[in-house]
């Protein structure tokens, strides 16, 4: 395993649109791997595969001492609403008010090619999509109604 380096606003590779993972070799495996120690590394709550300079469709998210692996992740539903800060390991000392759903459905595929399904409220569901968005060049600065300095 590997500590990667995180890229920053800027580079174009995070205004890219990721392409969708075909094989869950140990290609995809060492990513997942690197993506956990760098994210721990970075005091993190998530992260996507191009933040580290990958274009494809997998993030990591470690909320409440639950960690999830997603790959070719799909939102499939969402409701309500939430409005709330959020900041960004690419974003660095930065954070800004965005509006997200209060309730979403994803399904996804592990590190073995396995669907599942993770039903997310509250935080859980601002992190998945906060991360989804990467995976579509989307940062959430794009989306920020208001934006502040870390202090």
């Amino acid at each position: 395993m590997a500590i990667r380096n995180i890229i920053q606003i800027g580079d174009p590779t995070l205004r890219k649109k990721s392409f969708e993972v075909v094989d869950f070799g140990a290609k995809t495996a060492e990513l997942l791997d690197d993506m956990k120690e760098t994210l721990k590394k970075a005091d993190g709550v998530g992260l996507a595969a191009p933040q580290v300079g990958v274009l494809r469709r997998v993030f990591i998210v470690s909320v409440e001492d639950k960690y999830y692996e997603c790959i070719n992740p799909v939102i499939v539903s969402q409701s309500g609403k939430q409005i709330g800060d959020e900041g960004c390991l690419s974003v660095r000392g930065k954070f800004g008010t965005v509006e997200r759903p209060k309730k979403i459905t994803v399904v996804a595929y592990d590190r073995h090619g396995r669907q599942f399904t993770v039903k997310a409220q509250d935080f859980l569901a601002r992190a998945f999509c906060h991360e989804y968005d990467h995976l579509d060049g989307i940062l959430y600065v794009d989306k920020a109604t208001s934006m502040g300095e870390d202090k």
